[in-house]
């Protein structure tokens, strides 16, 4: 039974949160492989150990019921590893068979450690695997389910060779270390999981859901931010991120992807923040993106630091006000002012659709209208 648009964001919505909701700190790598796996393409998380990468890739497949293939790879990994052993009895009858039950060929999800050790006969082929979804195994194609790989790694490729597989990954993020302010609910939950009291993924949707919600991915209109899209490429260009022309196209998809996240059937500015995940190659790359974004984008996360910053500006003007005496010269140049920033703070969330943002305003016009009311009294207007 088809879904329509409105039922399928819901429930891509509903898996970020499934998704995300045992992991502390871990949002941003959880929008990143959700977007990834609605989009239908691949994704990498580049990171030292222990940062949740294998944890939230097990977690995606199970929230998806799907099938599931994790293996660590070395130098020394065989194929017959990740793609099954040779049938010997076949082999006898002239046959090139390959025993694939529980393997990678059988996979709708894979997650693939340390993939950069792949050697040349297994990088040749998950390069197939990747980009067709078939693997050439002697005289044979085969064609496979994969829906997403989702790669880690500790490092980024700098040997030629590799550079099209990382191209493979649409979706890119640096999973750093938490923050200080993360570490006392990051010893709670490890605590709890250590106490047996993980909280077990039950299943949001099945592989034909994920194709639904795919499917009308695809009928988001991207059109209406192609201007700033460009704007942005040329921007990225004249400060050395390159983005190749395959790049430019999936990119596409990765924002009807937040697009469709947020329930929107037209993609708007903000979710150019998508950027963040498929333009950045190199670690640094992905600081510099941020900034870009931030300053270029109306994104939450500038509004907020922007808003911080007008409350700042505004207690400090309190304090001087407060000890200005009744008809002081200055109180008509901070009347104007406070009056300026009242219309920022408005400006600033007109389109902004987010409790917090709003919250946040209210209290700054809130403070703002106080002061303006103090002034007047002081001027007797």
């Amino acid at each position: 039974m088809s879904m329509d648009f409105s039922s399928a964001s819901k429930l891509a919505r509903r898996f970020l949160e499934s998704l995300q909701e045992p992991f502390v700190g871990r949002q941003e790598q959880a929008l990143m492989l959700t977007l990834a796996l609605i989009s239908g393409e691949h994704a990498l998380m580049i990171g030292e150990p222990g940062t949740a990468k294998s944890a939230l890739a097990r977690r995606a497949a199970e929230l998806l019921n799907a099938r599931f293939f994790k293996y660590l790879l070395t130098r020394y990994t065989e194929p017959s590893e990740l793609f099954g052993p040779l049938d010997l009895r076949a082999l006898k009858e002239g046959k090139y068979v390959r025993i694939t039950r529980g393997k990678l060929p059988e996979a709708e999800i894979a997650f693939l450690d340390e993939i950069f050790n792949a050697n040349s006969a297994v990088l040749n082929t998950l390069l197939s695997l990747m980009q067709e979804r078939i693997i050439y195994d002697g005289y044979t194609e085969i064609n496979v389910p994969i829906w997403s790989v989702i790669g880690a790694s500790n490092r980024v490729p700098e040997e030629p060779e590799l550079e099209a597989l990382y191209d493979r990954f649409v979706f890119r993020d640096y999973v750093r270390p938490l923050d200080q302010d993360y570490w006392d609910k990051l010893l709670d939950a490890a605590w709890r999981i250590e106490k047996g009291e993980y909280l077990a993924a039950k299943p949001v949707m099945g592989m034909r859901e994920l194709e639904e919600i795919h499917k009308h991915l695809l009928s988001v209109d991207v059109t209406p931010v192609k201007p700033s899209l460009m704007r942005l490429f040329v921007m990225l260009e004249e400060k050395g991120m390159h983005v190749t022309d395959r790049r430019k196209g999936k990119i596409l998809k990765a924002i009807a992807a937040h697009a469709l996240l947020n329930g929107r059937r037209a993609a708007e500015e903000t979710d150019l923040i998508v950027l963040k995940f498929t333009v950045p190659r190199d670690p640094e790359d992905f600081d510099k993106i941020n900034i870009i974004l931030m300053e270029e984008l109306k994104t939450k996360d500038r509004v907020v630091r922007e808003l911080e910053e007008i409350r700042k500006n505004i207690e400090a003007a309190q304090e001087v006000i407060e000890r200005m005496q009744s008809f002081d010269p200055r109180l008509t140049d901070y009347f104007r002012n406070l009056k300026a920033a009242r219309n920022r703070v408005a400006h600033l969330v007109k389109d902004i659709d987010d409790p917090e943002v709003q919250r946040l305003a209210d209290e700054i016009i809130m403070t703002i209208d106080i002061l303006v009311e103090e002034i007047m009294a002081k001027l007797n207007m």
